[in-house]
């Protein structure tokens, strides 16, 4: 697994990108957990984005830390994959939107109430139907800004709903914001 040195990341914007199964959410827990060390964990929100429903695809970051019972942990209840669960382009595009209903409040939550540090697992998630000024108000608001998110090839098939082509567009818009990019 790549090291982080938490100095370096730290007052920084960071995306985690690559493809599935790189340890995007593996690493981020990482840093969550050197971050508790060092930050008093009211100061660390973390939102977590990652589908439920499909098993090996992606992950929540509970699955790799303990740390998130310290922290202001904001997970919706269900997250869907939508182009993997979508059987064609209307429903895929549904999930995208249901998703993105199911995000928003915990965006707002945030932006009504920042801590110095956000986490956000799994952000391209939100990204296939949700409005990116959003994220670069969060990412204006922290001190500390820590994602990650898909970046691949695999999941190209999207029934011709076009989230996938937005979803890298919208990752690609991001970076220009980004301070430190980590490819898996």
């Amino acid at each position: 697994m790549k090291e982080i040195i938490l100095e370096e990341i730290l007052n920084k914007r960071t995306i985690i990108i690559g493809e599935v199964g790189r340890g995007k959410t593996r690493l981020t827990a990482k840093i969550l957990d050197e971050l508790i060390n060092r930050i008093d964990p009211k100061n660390i929100t973390v939102i977590d984005m990652a589908p439920t429903t499909v098993i090996g695809i992606a992950a929540r970051i509970s699955a790799y830390t303990n740390a998130i019972s310290k922290v202001r942990y904001l997970v919706p209840s269900i997250i869907k994959a939508p182009r993997i669960e979508g059987k064609n382009k209307e429903e895929v595009i549904y999930l995208a939107n249901l998703n993105k209903d199911l995000i928003e409040p915990l965006i707002q939550c945030f932006l009504n109430k920042p801590t110095k540090v956000l986490i956000i697992n799994d952000l391209s998630i939100y990204l296939h139907a949700g409005d990116i000024n959003k994220i670069l108000e969060c990412i204006n608001i922290a001190e500390t800004f820590i994602a990650n998110a898909y970046y691949g090839e695999s999941l190209s098939d999207d029934k011709n709903s076009s989230i996938s082509e937005r979803e890298r567009k919208l990752i690609e818009e991001l970076i220009k914001n980004i301070d430190i990019v980590i490819k898996l």
